[in-house]
């Protein structure tokens, strides 16, 4: 039928987002951040190095030669 109603998952509205530094709502032109502060101070965090991924011991001993292939 052509006045058949919306499904109500279109209508719904986007859940906002809260920016991850100051837990404010996000901005459509930050996203996810609200403002480009909180951009900046994830950027810096980033350059500085507070953002790492630990490297297990596993991993780290393939790059001490061990994969020479015999050499």
């Amino acid at each position: 039928m052509p006045n058949d109603p919306e499904p109500a998952d279109a209508q719904a509205p986007r859940p906002v987002r809260k920016c991850p530094i100051c837990g404010k709502p996000a901005l459509k032109e930050y996203r996810p951040f609200c403002s480009k502060r909180c951009a900046d101070v994830d950027l810096q965090r980033w350059f500085t190095g507070s953002y790492a991924i630990p490297l297990s011991e596993d991993e780290g001993s393939s790059e001490d030669g061990d994969d020479q292939g015999g050499r």
